[in-house]
């Protein structure tokens, strides 16, 4: 698989990997089509397993590379790390406050964003999508990185932060598709809508190479921007989420074991 990625272009190799993502959540959307709720406390430990990944991989794929790669470039180390996590912060806060969307388990009246009378499961499939659009751009920079010839950056790192971001992406495609069922959807349009939700990825991802490929001295910044927008997810969403409902003993071990799980497939990979 890596040697068949190898020999494409950073843009094929980011939409491919982040068709792979987009897949994944299918799949865990496609759990609707078996089950018509989950039990809570297996959602909260996915939930909690999904943010471990998303901060191991802001550190360990995003942000030490982009300090290590500043120092490579004559710049001031912290400089391009702290600038572009907080722009990517600052990013999805503005999008979390124009874009209208309702987290998981939330009533309508819950709604963010820009008041609109669009239906509940529209706005959940928006709150899901909000969180893939930092993820698929973390694909894309990674595979841009590669493609940039960045020293350090190889091709089986970028694979693993695929990796990771995929197995995190199953249960929030499930995290959607489970409550529109129980609210009485179809099976079919439940799985729909959560699938629907990753389908942001390969384009984020596409974006993300081309960003990279085409203005090089950027990349610094824009892996610490990817970062800074998966930890803002991470903390304003989905960790608070897994403790939401009383079991967040079970949740802080499923993002421990998540954690765990992306640092292993980075180091042994990358």
């Amino acid at each position: 698989m890596i040697e068949y990625l190898s020999g494409l272009s950073a843009v094929a190799q980011a939409f491919i990997a982040t068709l792979f993502t987009w897949f994944v959540t299918a799949l865990g959307a496609a759990t609707v089509l078996f089950f018509k709720s989950i039990n809570r406390k297996v959602l909260d430990v996915m939930l909690g397993f999904a943010g471990g990944v998303m901060i191991a991989a802001s550190f360990w794929s995003l942000l030490a590379p982009a300090i290590s790669l500043s120092e490579e470039m004559g710049l001031l180390p912290w400089l391009p790390a702290v600038v572009g996590f907080l722009a990517g912060g600052l990013f999805l806060r503005l999008v979390d406050q124009v874009l209208p969307h309702l987290h998981i388990e939330y009533e309508r009246v819950d709604a963010e964003g820009i008041k609109t009378d669009w239906k509940r499961s529209v706005l959940l499939v928006l709150a899901i999508t909000l969180h893939n659009i930092p993820e698929g751009l973390a694909v894309g920079v990674g595979f841009g990185a590669v493609a940039a010839g960045i020293p350090g950056a190889g091709i089986a790192g970028a694979v693993a932060l695929a990796i990771g971001i995929g197995l995190q992406n199953f249960p929030e495609g499930a995290a959607v598709s489970i409550p529109l069922r129980r609210d009485g959807m179809g099976r079919g349009k439940a799985f729909w809508y959560g699938q629907l939700s990753g389908v942001v990825e390969p384009v984020a991802g596409v974006l993300g190479a081309l960003l990279v490929v085409a203005m090089r001295p950027m990349l610094p910044y824009a892996l610490a921007f990817a970062a800074g927008a998966m930890i803002y997810v991470v903390v304003e969403e989905v960790i608070p989420e897994s403790q939401h409902h009383g079991n967040g003993d079970l949740a802080t071990v499923g993002t421990m074991t998540g954690f765990a799980t992306m640092m292993l497939l980075d180091v042994a990979l990358g």
